[in-house]
């Protein structure tokens, strides 16, 4: 079989092009070689916005077409992704107040916003957020953005593009790409298994951190084209405050940071911006990074923030176009599509840069740009339809839940709220006849035996920390012993799944 698109990465932007594509009717393969969005699709600050500080740098079309996928992406998927607003105390050392007015009315107009609500000035004095900011912060703006769990947006596209018939791999190596007679030939190694052949039209590196290796070591390139890799760090600390807004801090190097709330019972402070060296594979936070979103929020915040507070790091690579600027937080954050078609043989399409608020566009532009070897594909579809789970009104989503817990009341209101944030409609294909807690089988607290089994048949899990730190963020909940019970349970599930081919 020779498959018309072989996409090389299993992040937002590999799993988006790959579910436009199978959408549009095409044969597609997508091989990602550890789980879907374990680098840095699973490492950002979780939100969908236009990007408010790319303003200064001129990115008016960037920041134009993020706003626009705010609502856009909002209404695909209101379970995963849903509004939010943000606080932007004035801090009268920075930027002057009429040039944080001009930038908030461009970010309330650029867009075409129809759903979320305008920009407010607000009293810090008077204000519920003003109450654990210093008091010298008396005025604050407060606008919209929304948030999104990143690495959930990765898997229900995934499984989209296997619904409309897309093979999804995961734990699967390229180890090598060559044209051979018109067509792709990619050798792959599947994790515990055999080196196979696969034969595509196309060939679409969207490897992320990786993209230049794909084209040094796998595709044979001498000079491939480099890429920036810039570091974000984020700490996440005891919950710092009870309302439900965010803050933005502006800092005096120019850059930001924001305090969200998270997971309930904590805030994620974030983020950083640092050039990376090196192999992009596990980037850890440094101790001078954890100083600087310390000291980056105490700055506002009343009761300064101690590590003490810290209960979990992550940082991911963020795969930018090297443009030549010269800080990392200036590099830009669009993203470049290079396609490499000489006459009569394979093509080449490779991914660099881009956000995750911008996948669903990016991918069409790829869609687009390959169009010419597909003249038979399916026209652009996935502005107005739904991701898995997503089929129902933004604005319903307290009366699902509310149903859903009328329907399944043996599971508390908190752990119905999460499975309904999780799945959204395929929460009930999950649940499944269950009437008792004790048909969803054996419990890790708020995780089932019955979820579990859902994610590895629905959602290509393979390992616990597929669960714990991707599927969800239930490592953040779960103790030290029922973590161990679910990696002692998950041994057998594991070890049948890895003796036959991850299959869509």
């Amino acid at each position: 079989m020779i498959y018309d698109v072989f996409v090389i990465g299993g992040g937002v932007n590999g799993c988006g092009i790959a579910r436009d594509a199978a959408g549009r009717g095409l044969k597609v393969f997508l091989a990602e070689q550890g789980d879907l969005a374990s680098g840095t699709s699973s490492a950002s600050t979780k939100l969908i916005h236009g990007g408010l500080r790319y303003l200064e740098h001129y990115e008016f079309r960037l920041v134009r077409e993020a706003l626009i996928e705010r609502e856009v992406l909002l209404k695909s998927a209101p379970h995963i992704i849903w509004p939010l607003r943000f606080v932007l105390p004035h801090h009268k050392g920075l930027r002057p107040r009429p040039l944080i007015r001009l930038g908030l009315f461009l970010y309330d107009h650029l867009g075409g916003r129809k759903i979320l609500p305008p920009t407010r000035s607000i009293d810090l004095h008077s204000d519920i957020t003003g109450e654990p900011l210093k008091p010298e912060f008396s005025h604050a703006y407060e606008y919209s953005d929304c948030w999104v769990e990143d690495a959930r947006l990765v898997a229900l596209n995934a499984r989209d593009a296997a619904n409309s018939g897309a093979q999804i791999h995961t734990r699967t190596k390229c180890t090598s790409a060559r044209r051979v007679n018109g067509n792709w030939e990619i050798k792959i190694l599947p994790d515990g298994g055999k080196e196979e052949t696969i034969k595509a039209k196309v060939l679409v590196n969207a490897a992320g951190p990786w993209v230049s290796e794909v084209l040094g070591s796998i595709v044979g390139r001498n000079n491939p084209d480099k890429i920036r890799m810039v570091k974000g760090s984020h700490i996440v600390v005891d919950r710092l405050y009870d309302h439900d807004r965010c803050y933005i801090f502006q800092n005096a190097d120019g850059r930001i940071c924001f305090a969200i709330p998270y997971e309930q019972n904590f805030t994620l402070i974030g983020t950083t911006d640092e050039d990376h060296k090196g192999e992009p594979g596990n980037p850890q936070i440094t101790d001078s990074e954890i100083d600087y979103l310390l000291s980056s929020t105490s700055e506002y915040f009343k009761l300064p923030i101690a590590r003490e507070q810290v209960r979990w790091t992550y940082s991911g690579i963020r795969p930018l176009y090297d443009d030549g600027a010269s800080k990392a937080q200036e590099a830009t954050r669009d993203y470049v599509l290079k396609l490499d078609a000489p006459s009569g043989q394979a093509p080449l399409l490779s991914v660099f840069g881009g956000k995750i608020t911008t996948f669903r566009k990016l991918a069409e532009s790829v869609l687009e740009k390959l169009a010419p070897f597909f003249p038979k594909a399916r026209k652009p579809w996935t502005a107005g339809a739904a991701l898995p789970g997503g089929d129902f009104p933004f604005d319903e989503v307290e009366a699902r839940i509310a149903e859903l817990q009328r329907k399944y009341s043996f599971f508390s209101p908190q752990n119905v709220r999460r499975i309904f944030r999780a799945y959204g409609t395929q929460a009930e294909k999950m649940f499944g006849n269950a009437r008792f807690a004790t048909d969803m089988g054996k419990s890790f607290g708020p995780l089932s035996e019955r979820e579990i089994n859902y994610l590895i048949a629905e959602e290509f899990v393979r390992e616990p920390d597929d669960i714990l730190w991707r599927r969800s963020k239930l490592g953040l909940h779960l103790s030290a012993d029922e973590q161990k019970a679910l990696r002692e349970h998950m041994k057998p599930a594991v070890k049948e799944k890895s003796s036959k081919r991850a299959k869509g």
